[in-house]
């Protein structure tokens, strides 16, 4: 009874995008600090630091790599330099490039940079020059030559009035150039590496250079030479001086001399006196590696490790970029973290739902880093503890609560406060002798976790009951029990919702049931066999005795738990199926493949009901939130993607538009009894009903004066819907019931349209083109009407006077009868033909009347008896025979000269279409 009122889902759509937006290279602040600029290949985003939301996105359409951007101090400017050799100028805001010239250097450009005008911006190349141009009055002003090799940096004196510019090459040394001389002045030599940053003194006259040997220099620019070189024994990467009027006590300043803070290859902000070169304050980050762990991670490709150190003085707060595209912001003097974006995730491999109602979502990057994002915010919170890469997550039923493992070997439990949101390690275990490639936890309550590894084993770990209240102390797991549980690579494993069974899922092809006893000990129950290939996922139906399994094979399984025996297969993955879940109550399911799509199935009926396409590469991380109406996905093209189920919404909006209809339906009925038929054929339009225009127009040409009234109406219509019109007359055309009306609204279209006009509409020339053959055809058809019709008058006279015994006089007074009108009539005023049956009126050809002027013409049976009597016609009488040209019937009489009686005239009407195949070939060319 339970399912009695469920409602099947249909369709998901996406909620939400966390999606790359910086992948390396130059980051920028804005002078207001409310944008960060990055690049990310061929563009250049704009984040709103606020928000976290890209708001801005600047893309060059050659999709060339951006090697170097400059922002102009005033906020206004945004230069970009690409692997084309192109400077372009962009009003960033709008998105749109404003002018664009060749850079003059012969290789990329490696940097750049605005002095404090923002009129002036200089340019290092690869090629080892620097050019300067003047952005105001649009040229070249310097080209200042003599650096070796990639000149990486180039910076303005802050004194503009100076005129002086920094540069760095290869040779390590600081270059001091002259802007009035175009000369160098001097080198300034104390580095042996890269040198990475520069950064001023308030009054210009100190400057801190910082270089990967593990030094900074403090220089008098004065004297140009160097004060004093600081020992920071790490690769500097970033460097800033503190203001000199602030107190930054908290960071261990206690006097007024020159201090400055550096960043680096160690992944610490570090605050160094440079009187004394002594290191006052070494930040602290939040971790839970173990010293020996910390000894073997400090090598130069620490994840950790900064790239760039931006300062931000108005707000007093430090950015820092990390090896792994993260931006952090901290905030002075405390150096507390304020906010984390995450630039680039690489492949995404697990992701989970997470918080009492779903509010964040938990990460498993191609990283040793877990990250937790807020949905409503995109804010982001990095978890250290893993020492290699995260492979799996679960979360508990409570959503506070989750399990991950990774390639270190270890399984880890994490608490998130309900208060803050802060998450913190609170256990970990590692006693596996491989890769831990899988974890699923307890159902029912948090008290243990099971894990699946790439040695082929299951172990099963007991939580201590007080983990949801312990200090900050990480409790130490030990396996309960391990279990060789597979041949190969355990891929998955599956606590069942009463947690007394478990599933686990291998490479070799099997699936396997386990009991979970209270003792401790595990016992295998069962072997799924039927895959081809690896299994790669385990699912337990939260309602019935089934289990699910996606496989390699491109399959997915469901399995009866009481006889191990296959229930269903579905198919519809072109490659392998990553994961599995059950919705719905358990009667749908979700599956994720290598082909980048998720699909969504109804179990009862083995139908693929949706297939969900958001992803470029494999679909790892599928999970379902607790009220069933969401889903994340995570994939290797970086991308997650929050989808959200829209089925009752989308019936919502189907039964309104079926009342909408039916309500529109009873108005058209209402307007054409009333007779408004400008009303009813505009609505008729509106509902796109071809079928109900033909109705309208059908209904229009029934009324006296119908020329004069279809002519009336059609041209009140608005532009689109003629335009509609003109395409349903193409398809009316095509069908002989219903070519008079179709050729009824051509004639009022092509005679009061001008061609100009006509030809603006969308598809006018292919509709007019469709038009041309069947109007030939109708044309044909309608001649050899008019063939046949003058025969059989014809005949028909010719057998009255041969029989009648009467004198001649009466014969004559015959002929003069109706009967020797045409047996076939053409309505002029209607612009058509009136069909082939027999008119007993006396009307004659030119009086405009008919009595059935809306007949169509004859169906395909009847044209075939019509072609043979016209062909009888043409062989037994040849003085019978009517010439047509294509456009129209030329009239013809024929006397006869063997008979006494007076001269005998057919009379064949001439017919002229309405809008003629000429006509439309006319306008199609």
């Amino acid at each position: 009874m339970a399912n009695t009122n469920l409602q099947f889902k249909t369709n998901y759509v996406v909620s939400s995008k966390i999606e790359p937006f910086y992948k390396g290279g130059k980051v920028q602040i804005s002078k207001d600090e409310k944008y960060l600029f990055c690049t990310c290949g061929s563009r250049v985003n704009v984040l709103e630091i606020s928000t976290g939301k890209i708001i801005h996105c600047v893309e060059h359409d050659d999709q060339e790599d951006i090697t170097s951007f400059a922002l102009s101090c005033d906020d206004e400017m945004l230069v970009t330099a690409s692997r084309a050799l192109l400077l372009k100028q962009w009003d960033w805001k709008q998105a749109q490039c404003t002018r664009s010239w060749r850079a003059i250097h012969t290789v990329p450009v490696a940097s750049m940079t605005f002095d404090s005008t923002s009129t002036l911006l200089a340019t290092g190349g690869c090629d080892g020059t620097i050019k300067l141009w003047d952005v105001v009055k649009q040229y070249c002003t310097h080209n200042l030559k003599g650096s070796s090799g990639v000149v990486h940096l180039v910076q303005f004196h802050p004194d503009i009035s100076r005129l002086q510019l920094f540069s760095s090459s290869l040779d390590c040394g600081i270059r001091l150039w002259d802007l009035r001389s175009s000369q160098c002045v001097c080198v300034l030599q104390s580095h042996y590496s890269a040198v990475t940053a520069l950064s001023f003194s308030p009054d210009g006259g100190t400057m801190i250079s910082s270089g990967r040997d593990k030094i900074c220099t403090v220089w008098d620019l004065k004297t140009k030479t160097a004060k004093r070189t600081v020992p920071v024994y790490e690769a500097v990467e970033g460097v800033v001086l503190l203001p000199e009027n602030k107190d930054f006590s908290q960071i261990g300043v206690t006097n007024k001399d020159l201090h400055f803070i550096t960043a680096g290859s160690k992944g610490v902000l570090r605050v160094w006196e440079a009187g004394t070169a002594r290191c006052v304050y070494t930040q602290t980050l939040t971790s839970t590696v173990s010293a020996e762990e910390e000894e073997e991670e400090k090598d130069d490709d620490d994840p950790r490790s900064l790239t760039y150190l931006l300062h931000l003085p108005d707000s007093s707060r430090l950015a820092t970029v990390t090896a792994e595209h993260n931006i952090v912001l901290y905030q002075l003097p405390a150096l507390t973290t304020q906010q984390q974006f995450v630039g680039y995730s690489d492949e995404v491999l697990d992701v989970k739902f997470l918080g009492k109602e779903d509010s964040h979502i938990v990460v498993a990057t191609n990283s040793c880093q877990l990250k937790v994002f807020e949905l409503l915010t995109n804010s982001c919170q990095i978890l250290y503890g893993h020492t290699d890469t995260v492979l799996s997550l679960d979360v508990f039923k409570k959503g506070s609560l989750f399990a991950s493992c990774a390639k270190d070997k270890s399984v880890r439990v994490w608490q998130m406060d309900s208060d803050s949101g802060q998450v913190t390690c609170v256990a970990h275990g590692s006693s596996h002798a491989n890769a831990v490639g899988t974890i699923s936890c307890s159902r029912i309550k948090a008290s243990f976790i099971v894990s699946g590894s790439q040695d082929c084993t299951v172990k099963v770990w007991d939580l201590p009951a007080d983990l949801s209240t312990s200090g900050a102390e990480i409790h130490q797991l030990t396996a309960r029990v391990t279990e060789k549980a597979h041949d190969k690579d355990v891929n998955s494993v599956a606590v069942s919702p009463n947690d007394k069974l478990l599933a686990s899922g291998s490479q070799d092809r099997t699936a396997k049931l386990w009991s979970l006893a209270e003792e401790g000990t595990v016992g295998l129950l069962g072997v799924f066999k039927g895959h081809r290939r690896g299994v790669w996922a385990v699912c337990f139906s939260p309602v019935d005795q089934v289990l699910a399994t996606s496989s390699a094979d491109g399959t997915t399984k469901l399995w009866s738990l009481q006889d191990f025996s296959c229930l269903k297969t579905f198919e519809g993955h072109d490659a392998s199926v990553l994961k599995v879940i059950f919705v719905s109550r358990g009667t749908q399911l979700l599956t994720s493949g290598s082909d980048g799509l998720v699909k969504l199935w109804t179990i009862k009926t083995n139908e693929c009901v949706k297939t969900l396409d958001a992803h470029q590469d494999k679909v790892w991380g599928l999970h379902g939130n607790r009220k069933d109406d969401k889903m994340v996905t995570g994939s290797a093209d970086s991308n997650i993607t929050v989808w959200l189920d829209v089925t009752e919404v989308e019936l919502a909006e189907e039964q309104a538009k079926q009342e909408d209809q039916i309500l529109k339906q009873q108005e058209l009925s209402n307007l054409l009894h009333e007779k408004k038929y400008l009303k009813a054929l505009g609505l008729a339009i509106s509902l796109d009903q071809p079928h109900t225009v033909l109705t309208v127009i059908k209904a229009i040409r029934q009324v006296e004066e119908s020329r004069e009234l279809l002519e009336k109406t059609v041209l009140k219509l608005r532009v689109d819907q003629k335009e509609s019109l003109l395409r349903y007359c193409a398809v009316w055309n095509t069908n002989a019931r219903n070519c008079q009306d179709a050729q009824a609204v051509l004639q009022v279209l092509l005679t009061h349209l001008p061609p100009e006009e006509l030809l603006k509409y969308q598809g006018a020339r292919t509709y007019l083109e469709g038009l041309i053959p069947y109007t030939e055809r109708h044309m044909q058809r309608i001649g050899k009407l008019l063939q046949a019709s003058m025969f059989l008058n014809y005949m028909w006279q010719k057998m009255r006077v041969a029989g009648a015994p009467s004198s001649m006089d009466q014969d004559e007074e015959m002929d003069k009868t109706p009967l020797a009108q045409p047996f076939f009539m053409i309505d002029k005023g209607k612009g058509t033909g009136s069909g082939d049956e027999e008119k007993p009126d006396g009307d004659d050809g030119d009086s405009g009347q008919d009595e059935d002027p809306n007949c169509p013409v004859e169906e395909e049976e009847e044209e075939d008896d019509e072609v043979s009597v016209t062909k009888k016609a043409s062989a037994n009488n040849n003085r019978g025979s009517t010439k047509t040209n294509g456009n129209h019937h030329s009239e013809s009489e024929e006397s006869s000269e063997e008979e006494d009686e007076a001269d005998q005239t057919v009379k064949v009407v001439k017919c002229v279409p309405v809008a003629s195949a000429a006509q439309c070939q006319a306008l199609a060319s």
